[in-house]
């Protein structure tokens, strides 16, 4: 057994931010709000909650553009690829792109479709996964 920290890592389109996390997720979901669709430009996204405490950034701090009241969402400067959600409704969180994740997924599912009430009605995701709105019922 090895007594050295699994380190998982993420980066970028062009590399230019990295990051690097230790141990378990909190959680793992599709977002389906308007303003996570609209940042990306697409259908949903899929984010994994760290502690803030078990990550960092390895190579260029990302810029940050404040979207909303205690919302941050972090950024590459240069190439322009969303790289993580912070949010004061998630105090001690970081949220990451599931996609940016160097090994694909790396063993990380999503557990939930959140914001279900605002999702698109061109996409009908086949898994059964619960589908949760705004409040949290589904």
């Amino acid at each position: 057994m090895s007594t050295e920290q699994e380190w998982k890592s993420g980066h970028c389109l062009c590399g230019a931010v990295s990051y690097e996390f230790s141990g378990p997720v909190n959680w793992c979901a599709h977002c389906h709000c308007e303003s996570c669709r609209r940042n990306t430009a697409s259908a949903f996204t899929t984010f994994f909650g760290v502690p803030n405490d078990a990550f960092r950034f390895t190579a260029k701090e990302p810029s940050v553009y404040a979207s909303s009241e205690g919302v941050n969402r972090l950024f590459c400067r240069t190439c322009g690829t969303p790289v993580a959600y912070v949010s004061d409704r998630f105090p001690g969180e970081t949220h990451f792109y599931l996609a940016s994740l160097d090994a694909q997924s790396a063993g990380i599912l999503p557990q939930a479709h959140v914001h279900w009430n605002e999702h698109v009605h061109w996409v009908e995701p086949a898994d059964t996964l619960p589908r949760k709105s705004l409040d949290g019922e589904s």
